[in-house]
This record gives C-alpha cells, structure tokens and sequence, in this order.
C-alpha cells in the first residue's frame, strides 16, 4: 500500500513518526559531518527538500532528540554504528528567515527580533540556577520578550551559544534556514543597504566571532556576494548549483521519482512527468527533479505548474519586465524552447543588479528557472599564459523545463492584465487587419504600459526599446498556438523587427518594423512609419517567408511608429 502524501511537510520528526512518503536523504548527515567544514552554505532553488534537511539535520544532533532512534532506524545514516552514538549529542540552535518578507527595515528587524524572542523562550532553562549571571539573565528576559535593540539583535546568536555552551559544556551547532530570504525582499522593497549592514554584522558575530560554535549549516536560494555580507566572514564552504558538492542530497532523483510512480500505481506516466518536471542539474548530476512538484503529482494524480507557482517570482519578473533590450532579447530566446551563451558569476551582487546582465542569469540559474544546457570551450576557469587572459567558462543556458517555461507565460501576461482589454483588443484588430483600430488600441496599450518597464534610471521614453521588447514578448506568449514569431537580432537602437510565421495555412503572415520619431530626419510620425514601412521593403524581409511558401498576397507589412508615448501604425497588404 502505497505511503500517505504529507504535502508542504517539512517537519521531519512529523513525517516519520506518522510514515508519510519520504525519500531517504539521510546521507547528507554523513557527508556534512565527514567534510568537516566550520561553516557551510548550501544554495538550492526553492521548494527543493532544504527546510526538510535542516529538520532532519536538527533531530540527528540535537539533545533535546536523544534516543529518538524511531526516526531514523531503516535509514541510511542509521547502518553505521559511529554515527548512531553521535544522534542526539549536541546542542543545537534551529532558526529560519523564510518568513522575513517585510516592507521596511524597521518591520523585518522587529521579525528578526522575535524569531529570536522565540528561540530564547524554548530554551528559557537556561534561567535556572547559576549558569548565568544576574546581569545575563536580565538581559536573556529582554531577549526572550523581543525587547533586543540593533546592536543586541546583531550579537543574539553569538550569546546563546555562550549560554548553551556553559549550560551543556559543549560547542553548539547553528542551523539557519532560507538565510537569503531578507537579503531579496530588502532588494526588492528598497531598503537593501540598512539590511546588508545589519546581516554582515549579525554573521560575524554568529559565525566568525563566535568561540563558542562548532559547526554551522545555512541554506538559501542565492550565493550573496562577499562584499554585501560575508566581507567580515572567515572563508565558508559555498556549495552552490554548479558544486559537485551534495548533488544528490537536495531534490529527486529520476531513479527515485520512477520508483515513486511504481509506488502510487503510476508507471506509464514516466515520459510525462520527465517532460514536465525533469531538467534540474546540480554539479555533475543531471536529471534532478523538484520534490514539490512531483510530490503534488502523486497526490493529485495529474500534471499542472506546482512549483512555479509556489510564491510569487516578483525578483525574476521585475528584473526582466525592467530590463534592456538585450536581455529582452535573450529571453525571447529562451521563451521560445533556445538557449543563450553567458559567462556567469554565481556570487549575487543584488544592488548591481539592474547594470549586470549576466547577475540576473545567474540569479535565475540559482533560483532553479535556468538550467545549464553545457559549455562553450572549458567548463572551469583557465589561464592563457601566450595571451595573459584569465578564461571563464562560458555557460549554455536554457529553461528548466515545460513547467517553468508555463510559469514564465503566465508572467508575461501578467504585465498586460491591467490592461488586458486594450491589449486583447489591439490583438484581435492586428488578427483581423483593422489598422484604425489597431491605433485606437496599440495608443492606449503605450500609454498605460511605458511606465510598468522603467527601472527608475532608465525611464522607457528615453530607452524605448524596453518597452518594444516587452511588447514583442507579450506577443511571442498570445499567440504562441497560432504564429512562431521571430525577431531581427541585428536591429539597432530605435527600430526593431517582427516577424509571425502562421502555423495555419489560412492565416496571413506579417511582417513589424518599429521606428523611433527623429526630428531632424522626419517631418512627422507620418513619415516615421513611412520610412518603417520602406525599410521593410528594402531589406526584403519578406523574403524568409516567401522562401518557405507563403505568397506575397498572404503578407502584411507594418510600420510602427513612435514618439514618447504616442503611436502611429501604418500597413501594406
């Protein structure tokens, strides 16, 4: 009989004392133990079994679980005798910042504050008798009633590791979950300097300062630059996305999810469930599914977009939606089943974000919507001693998988919904060929959306082609089920081409030229669209689909033209 499903579990004392579906990951144990680094940072998208592991990690050494032989017996960790002397030997401090999404500085400090208010009353026997003193134990009450002020939040850990080292005469073990968690809201909210001051202090105190810690484990989704907050940090082992390091202990692997499938009676879905949720690589292990939505899948015995949809993708939504045209370009790409070529820098500089292209793929390579496909030339970095150059690898990036591709879909539209109607509209008049109400619609469409791609330094009246890109992207996702759209890659800077190929023989091809107003070469938007309208015919742009069958008849030509917020479109059958 198949195990029941606990979804959203990650209570590990919960899912095995109830036997709730479980894969064996136990050997993470092992592996952390036997490595023997002081502090590791272990980096997994989301939704990827790291709060579950830190909930075993927890049961497996802390005292307050001595004896619990229950919950590990038939595990792997559980074969070995040395290490069945070692469950339940240390004390351990367990806390997690998934939960710290605030608007403002103020109001995530206040968080962080009983986070810790909580952990001081769990472990409020340190009060009793005289392992502290009279000043320490006033200000473990001011601790314990969230009454901490920066400064004493900022050195928390570092004193309940005092305490509980004195209180069990051994060195403590932190564990501390989704660590990166108020590093991105405070990037995405605004208030990232205050917040990257307070964590950098905060760390050096809780890990590098800290006489008192024995081993420390953090998890997050992101590898957060030195320089942000570990710059006062003694070197931490970083298992990243691309470290052999752990490949298998976050996440399934396909051999685990089919042998799932055998279990619920699902054999024949194999092909499907790979084709939707297969693609994550950690290090050298392809082929690594997401727990979340696989666990989904057995529960409700049907396909669907579990975990894209498990939070909201703000951070990759507004770095895209905001970004310049070549990243536009690039995502097309990918939205389309391509991939890109990029060299990559795995440590996240989050306020340099808006200038680096290659910090957002590798935000979204981190964050588990990118998955690399494979390298141009070497797969590590090398030195070229005739040139004198340093040579980084270049990585082949693509899309995850059909899940993240639907999710990145329903993102695209989402940048139109507050104006679905006129989007829609402008869609159906360009179907239909109705040019006055494609004015009407594509004018209303400018002057509502302009604004949703500017990133505040780079407003889209002075960069439009952030809002053409943007606009070509909501086409690319529209129409999807009846034209391939393709796009001119070697256009500059004020015109840009589209062209939709119909995947139906009844429907016309089109060809979209857009063409920025310049006042020193044209009278009027008139004359903008006109030259669109002839550029299209000079460069024979035509050509391509006359080439695969389509007759001149069946070609419409476009021309777009802009001025700031204002649009002129003209077309040639």
């Amino acid at each position: 009989m198949a195990r029941v499903i606990n979804t959203g579990g990650q209570d590990f004392e919960v899912i095995r004392t109830n036997d709730y579906f479980y894969i064996d990951k136990t050997s993470f144990i092992r592996e952390w133990w036997e490595a023997g680094d002081d502090v590791t940072l272990i980096t997994r998208p989301r939704r990827f079994g790291k709060t579950l592991n830190m909930s075993m990690v927890e049961k497996f050494f802390s005292v307050d679980y001595a004896g619990r032989s229950d919950l590990f017996e038939g595990l792997s960790i559980w074969q070995e005798e040395e290490y069945r002397k070692l469950q339940g030997t240390y004390p351990v401090v367990f806390l997690s910042f998934a939960n710290v999404k605030d608007s403002s500085f103020a109001s995530a400090r206040k968080k962080i504050g009983r986070i810790f208010a909580a952990l001081y009353t769990k472990c409020d026997f340190l009060l009793e008798g005289d392992c502290l003193s009279r000043g320490e134990k006033e200000q473990y009450e001011m601790g314990k009633n969230g009454q901490l002020d920066e400064v004493d939040l900022e050195l928390a850990l570092n004193q309940l590791s005092d305490y509980l080292c004195r209180y069990y005469g051994k060195k403590v073990i932190i564990l501390l979950d989704e660590y990166d968690t108020p590093m991105q809201e405070a990037y995405v909210k605004g208030y990232w300097e205050e917040m990257s001051g307070f964590m950098r202090s905060l760390f050096n105190a809780a890990f590098k300062t800290n006489p008192y810690l024995y081993r420390a484990l953090m998890t997050g989704i992101t590898r957060v630059s030195r320089e942000s907050i570990f710059s006062d940090f003694n070197n931490p082992k970083i298992i990243t996305t691309t470290s052999v390091q752990y490949e298998e202990r976050f996440g399934f692997t396909e051999e685990e999810v089919f042998t799932a499938l055998e279990e619920y009676g699902l054999p024949e879905k194999k092909e499907e469930v790979k084709t939707w949720y297969d693609g994550f690589t950690f290090g050298t292990k392809t082929d690594i599914y997401n727990p979340w939505s696989i666990i989904n899948y057995l529960d409700n015995r049907k396909l669907g977009i579990y975990w894209a949809n498990t939070s909201s993708n703000s951070l990759a939504g507004k770095l895209i939606r905001e970004g310049s045209r070549a990243l536009k370009q690039e995502f097309e790409t990918l939205l389309q089943g391509g991939c890109i070529h990029t060299e990559l820098d795995e440590q996240i500089v989050y306020d340099q974000m808006n200038d680096d292209e290659q910090a957002v793929w590798s935000l979204l390579l981190a964050s588990g919507y990118l998955k690399v496909a494979g390298f141009e030339g070497k797969n590590e970095m090398s030195y070229d001693w005739e040139k004198g150059v340093l040579l980084k690898p270049v990585y082949k990036l693509a899309l995850t998988n059909l899940e993240v591709r639907q999710m990145f879909q329903s993102m695209v539209k989402g940048w139109f919904r507050e104006i679905r109607s006129n989007y829609s509209q402008f869609i159906k008049a360009l179907l239909m060929g109705d040019e006055e109400a494609m004015n009407d619609y594509m004018n209303a469409v400018a002057e509502e959306l302009f604004s949703s791609f500017d990133t505040g330094k780079r407003p889209s009246r002075s960069e439009p082609e952030r809002f053409y890109h943007g606009f070509v992207l909501g086409l690319m996702v529209e129409l999807a089920g009846r034209y391939t759209i393709t796009s001119n890659r070697e256009s500059g800077f004020g015109r840009y081409d589209v062209m939709l190929e119909p995947k139906e023989p009844g429907d016309d091809a089109m060809i979209l030229e857009f063409k920025v107003f310049k006042p020193g070469k044209e009278a009027d938007l008139e004359e903008t669209a006109a030259s669109a309208l002839a550029q299209i015919e000079e460069k024979n742009y035509a050509a391509a689909l006359q080439a695969k069958g389509i007759p001149a008849e069946r070609i419409r030509r476009y021309g777009f033209a802009f001025e700031g917020k204002q649009v002129l479109i003209r077309g040639r059958g």
